[in-house]
């Protein structure tokens, strides 16, 4: 199965050019059944990489555009009178798919991003006192700019602690740059399916089969309880953040070929999976507050 990952990551390689370790990233949340947000200015290739990836997997892939505007049964679906059968018969939104990408939603109201916390860490949707069920797999993609602030509206905390990774792709490098213009020929609509939304979730189910030891499971509950202590910290890292980092941790073992985590797995995952989910004073850099927790966090032997 771990032959899947190789022609997955290759099969994005066709459309997405250059940097590997940000793909990775990108597979690393989705095995881990998280999900990511996507953080960078326009141009860099956020929803490319997005739509690449969903059509890689062969789901169901749903994309809305968000605005002030959007409404949250714009997201969950609504129910519509039926004229015919005297009933309310509901219409699915765009939320019911395997891979849901929201772009830009820091454009979104705070009451329509609230929309997708339920669903983002149980799964399901309540609209109109009925809950339903999403598919499986279902994995979210957000992306947003974080240097335009007029017309935006800042995620709150609970709904970036649901994202598992957050990352920055950066710019590309000169040589990744020229390639982009070389392959203009290359259709996103000719990308052909690499593993299907069943092998998705037979992978997930490996994955969470990657062992983890106690020592390092105390490593990381360590660094989860140091950032609450922080004197430059507000708001620590919840024990949900604990558990994304476990899951993360098995994920990047299982891409490694172990069968077993490491704490170079939870070193390397600590600042994508855990500075997103922190609050700072005095305009600290998150970044930097865990870059400073590794450092002083011993290793459990």
């Amino acid at each position: 199965m771990r032959d899947y990952i190789q022609h997955l990551t290759d099969n994005i390689a066709q459309i997405f050019v250059g940097k590997e370790s940000s793909v990775r990233l990108v597979i690393v949340a989705l095995l881990s059944g998280g999900h990511i947000l996507l953080e960078d200015v326009p141009g860099v290739g956020k929803t490319l990489l997005a739509k690449a990836l969903a059509r890689s997997i062969n789901g169901k892939f749903q994309r809305i555009q968000c605005t002030p505007d959007l409404l949250p049964s714009d997201v969950t679906g609504t129910s519509v009178w039926n004229q015919r059968d005297q009933i309310f018969d509901f219409v699915p939104g765009p939320i019911f798919a395997n891979i849901f990408l929201a772009d830009e939603i820091n454009r979104a109201t705070p009451r329509t991003q609230s929309a997708l916390l339920e669903v983002m860490e149980e799964q399901q949707v309540t609209v109109d006192g009925e809950t339903r069920v999403v598919g499986k797999p279902f994995f979210v993609i957000a992306t947003q700019n974080p240097v335009e602030y007029q017309g935006t509206f800042p995620l709150p905390e609970a709904q970036m602690d649901r994202f598992a990774i957050s990352l920055s792709l950066g710019y590309p490098t000169a040589e990744e740059e020229l390639q982009m213009l070389q392959r203009q020929g290359t259709n996103l609509e000719d990308l052909q399916p690499s593993i299907s939304p069943k092998d998705l979730l037979e992978l997930q189910k490996q994955v969470l089969e990657v062992k983890v030891a106690t020592p390092l499971q105390q490593y990381i509950l360590n660094l989860v309880r140091a950032s609450r202590e922080d004197e430059d910290v507000t708001l620590g890292i919840s024990p949900r953040g604990a558990v994304a980092l476990q899951r993360a941790t098995q994920a990047l073992a299982f891409l490694e070929g172990r069968d077993y985590a490491i704490p170079d797995d939870v070193k390397f995952l600590a600042p994508y999976v855990l500075s997103h989910r922190l609050m700072t004073t005095g305009g600290r850099k998150e970044r930097m507050i865990i870059d400073r927790l590794l450092q002083s966090v011993p290793v459990e032997t």
